[in-house]
């Protein structure tokens, strides 16, 4: 995939983000029935079922394999530390939450650009950084008695979420979707199968009363909940194979404004589900987190497109 396609791009990462913040609802409704470890291999498992139907009998023999594994494997990594950070703060916050610090990812990918790719960042992309900072300070709000350290949770997310956008956009152009939605789901296969056989051995009775969603192993499975987990795998699977679709079809930059429409999903189902409705504080924060996000998108679309006017110049 080279050709970019916005509003391609554009219209998966929209779809993909209303089916994961369904997914994450439903995730919630399931946490006090099974653990972070059990719910992760199972999902993986009914991914990777249905990645082997998709590409036996839709996609034919179009090779899953990986053009470089190193680089597919990497992106798994972060992809999998950002959806733990992520799915182990759902039971504690509200969803809106958990969503406000996940979503400080562009921030994020604007400081590790800088760092790690050697791109120039200005003052004024500086003072955007600094308010998106500020309207999740203002949604976890860290000096009233309501704070728990959980809701730091989501923010280390953002951090892997957004080195998993970098990898995907930097590194992973030319793999299928379906090669990236492969990776993950042996990622979680992996990391969720150590985990459960970690808690099955240690059993640590005093954490697992009082975290029973994160310290406990193998829970007793339900028939409404295996389908639940069924329901969030196709859920999880559809929009993975989206959003890797979407990151290759165009510039990062030119998807972040559509990016946070998550926000507005997450809100939506926390009401509907949950009755969790967000004070005014929190909506300020969050059209903080947006407003900057967005502004760090248009600045680094803007500088994008002088860096090709100049090279066009000197080629010529």
């Amino acid at each position: 995939m080279s050709e970019d396609r916005p509003a391609l791009a554009a219209s998966l990462m929209v779809s993909a983000l209303c089916m994961l913040a369904l997914q994450d609802s439903l995730v919630k409704l399931a946490s006090a029935d099974v653990s972070l470890w059990q719910f992760q291999t199972l999902r993986a498992l009914c991914n990777l079922t249905m990645l082997f139907v998709l590409s036996r009998f839709i996609w034919g023999n179009a090779s899953v394999w990986p053009k470089r594994f190193w680089t597919v494997a990497l992106r798994s990594g972060f992809l999998v530390g950002a959806m733990l950070s992520f799915f182990g703060a759902i039971p504690f916050l509200s969803l809106s939450e958990v969503a406000a610090g996940l979503y400080v990812f562009p921030l994020f990918v604007a400081v590790l650009s800088a760092v790690i790719l050697g791109e120039r960042v200005g003052p004024r992309r500086i003072a955007a950084v600094v308010a998106g900072f500020a309207g999740t300070l203002l949604i976890l709000k860290p000096a009233s008695a309501s704070f728990q350290w959980v809701s730091l949770v989501p923010v280390l997310a953002g951090l892997f979420y957004a080195a998993t956008v970098l990898t995907t956009r930097k590194l992973c152009r030319e793999e299928s979707p379906a090669t990236l939605a492969l990776g993950v789901s042996v990622a979680f296969v992996t990391v969720g199968a150590l985990g459960l056989a970690t808690m099955e051995t240690l059993k640590p009775a005093e954490l697992a009363a009082s975290w029973p969603y994160l310290f406990v192993g193998w829970n007793p499975l339900a028939l409404e909940i295996a389908a639940l987990i069924v329901v969030c795998s196709m859920l999880n699977l559809t929009a993975n194979i989206s959003l890797a679709k979407a990151y290759q079809s165009a510039e990062s930059s030119w998807l972040a404004p559509f990016d946070y429409s998550y926000l507005i999903f997450a809100t939506f189902w926390g009401v509907v589900m949950w009755g969790d409705v967000p004070d005014l504080l929190s909506f300020t924060g969050m059209a903080m987190i947006a407003g900057s996000g967005c502004y760090v998108a248009w600045r680094e679309r803007k500088e994008s497109r002088l860096r090709e006017a100049d090279l066009n110049r000197a080629l010529r």
